[in-house]
């Protein structure tokens, strides 16, 4: 029976102290304050309800409530090219890691 509950109790352990290091080794979220004072650009097309973009055609969607890995993920392709629409990558091209973080830490707390 000792033998047992020293099995369970280092196995507790265990799974307790590799998930704190888990943890540990996730990215942390941006800084909400910081990303509203980047987006001042952002609106000019994103916030227009129904703007529609000149050429190509197409509906500029919504970011204000957007999900934030979604978004950290949408500007980082920008970044590095994987996206191409020419306006976005300029725009993903001139932040930084944080930046990203933080912009995605602000648009995703506006309410939709």
């Amino acid at each position: 029976m000792t033998k047992t509950l020293l099995a369970c109790a280092l196995t507790l352990v265990a799974a307790t102290s590799t998930t704190r290091l888990y943890a540990a080794d996730a990215p942390a979220k941006g800084d909400a304050k910081a990303g509203k004072a980047l987006v001042y650009t952002c609106g000019g097309c994103h916030g227009v309800p129904g703007y529609m973009n000149a050429y190509p055609n197409y509906h500029v969607p919504r970011i204000g409530g957007q999900n934030y890995d979604y978004l950290v993920a949408a500007l980082t392709a920008y970044k590095t090219g994987e996206r191409a629409h020419p306006t976005m990558r300029a725009q993903g091209e001139s932040l930084s890691v944080d930046d990203i973080r933080n912009i995605a830490a602000y648009l995703s707390s506006i309410s939709k």
